[in-house]
């Protein structure tokens, strides 16, 4: 018998009948399988997209603002990147000087 988690006790408990008796863990239990679940992460990431709206709002494009909002969720990955080809190979290329 698995009873990890609320939702398997919740079931376990009204599989053995047991619901009458214990009406008030089983009403407990209910409520605690609807509430919504929250993710710090996400919250996080929201915070410091509400960090960087307000430091560079009145000089940032749409575009921009997606992009750096994309750096700050991948922040991991980003920081795994090896830019040393890309470097490379912006400095081979010629230079567009236009006056």
């Amino acid at each position: 018998m698995n009873l990890l988690g609320p939702l398997n006790l919740l079931n376990t408990i009204r599989k053995f009948k047991l619901d009458e008796i214990l009406c008030n863990a089983c009403t407990a239990l209910r409520m605690f399988c609807t509430l919504p679940v929250t993710v710090a992460s996400a919250e996080r990431s929201f915070s410091e997209l509400k960090l960087i709206k307000n430091f560079l709002r009145s000089t940032m494009s749409q575009g921009r603002l997606n992009d750096l909002a994309m750096l700050s969720l991948e922040a991991e990955l980003a920081k795994r990147i090896d830019f040393q080809d890309i470097i490379n190979e912006f400095a081979m290329k010629k230079a567009r000087k236009a006056f």
